[in-house]
């Protein structure tokens, strides 16, 4: 009889979705995957790597925005929330913005999860190994910081004119909106820019589904292991992890204290690459894998 009545009062109960709270977050170290992640502000991240599809129906994002898998957000190990990122699919060139606002993907292996629709507008629906490149909007990023602290002055973001953009028709993936901010395109293509054009100056917790086509270049899968100011430095890490092929490459358009970068490979399969990344991880936590 207490069971029926307990039975009774559960049916009549309605469960409610948690109530979204925007705010600014870098966080404390974390566990992931078995691998400690140390988040932390780079408001000028700019890196490749293999982004996945995920989804947290219902739940919150660690920036406590309601998870939204029909909208163009992502989730990243380390960066702080929200952002601003250009993320483009190195394999067919297409490229979009996304608000960074939540923590993941869950495997340690990936860089970026990216909302179903997301991977949809960049056409790489199904894919679990996405080949993108991350850049972080830099002024727009610090200005979402200063909208979600508000202990910190709020920015003022210019965007450039619009004139200064050229663009092309590109059909776009199904449901895509045209790239008129806010609007929704009964029909025809979505404008594409043939040169990078400047991120909306005040970004909407839903942004609008723009898409821009650059050039594919897709390259191919290695671990970097550290990047230093000086040769030596790199040798030195070089010689640790020579059991596993590791060499040292040089990047002259990289910050001069990153100028020098130790890697491993290149792999032939996102399999082979996974593999050698689980090796290395215990020598190097912040091991990661990048497309050259």
């Amino acid at each position: 009889m207490r069971r029926l009545a307990f039975l009774l009062l559960l049916g009549g109960c309605t469960l409610t979705a948690p109530t979204p709270a925007p705010r600014y977050v870098v966080g404390a170290p974390y566990q992931l995957d078995g691998v400690w992640r140390y988040p932390r502000e780079d408001f000028a991240y700019a890196d490749t790597g293999l982004a996945t599809v995920y989804d947290r129906p219902g739940r919150l994002t660690a920036s406590g925005e309601a998870f939204d898998a029909t909208a163009l957000a992502a989730a990243h190990p380390t960066l702080q929330l929200p952002a601003l990122a250009r993320v483009t699919n190195l394999e067919n060139g297409r490229q979009i913005l996304v608000r960074i606002n939540d923590r993941g993907p869950d495997n340690a292996a990936r860089t970026l999860g990216l909302t179903r629709r997301a991977a949809e507008i960049l056409g790489a629906a199904g894919t679990t190994g996405l080949r993108v490149r991350i850049q972080v909007q830099e002024a727009e990023s610090r200005a979402m910081a200063g909208e979600n602290r508000p202990e910190a002055p709020r920015l003022t973001v210019s965007t450039a004119p619009s004139a200064a953009v050229q663009s092309e028709s590109l059909a776009p993936p199904p449901g895509a909106r045209q790239s008129n901010r806010g609007q929704t395109a009964a029909a025809g293509p979505v404008p594409v820019a043939t040169n990078t054009p400047a991120a909306p100056a005040a970004v909407p917790l839903r942004l609008p589904e723009e898409v821009w086509q650059t050039t594919p270049r897709s390259g191919q899968l290695a671990i970097e292991c550290g990047s230093f100011s000086r040769p030596e430095y790199a040798n030195v890490q070089r010689n640790r992890l020579a059991a596993l092929g590791a060499h040292v490459s040089t990047d002259y358009y990289a910050p001069r204290d990153r100028a020098f970068i130790v890697r491993l490979g290149p792999f032939p399969t996102i399999a082979a690459a996974e593999s050698a990344l689980r090796r290395t991880l215990p020598m190097v936590p912040d091991a990661h894998i990048v497309i050259e």
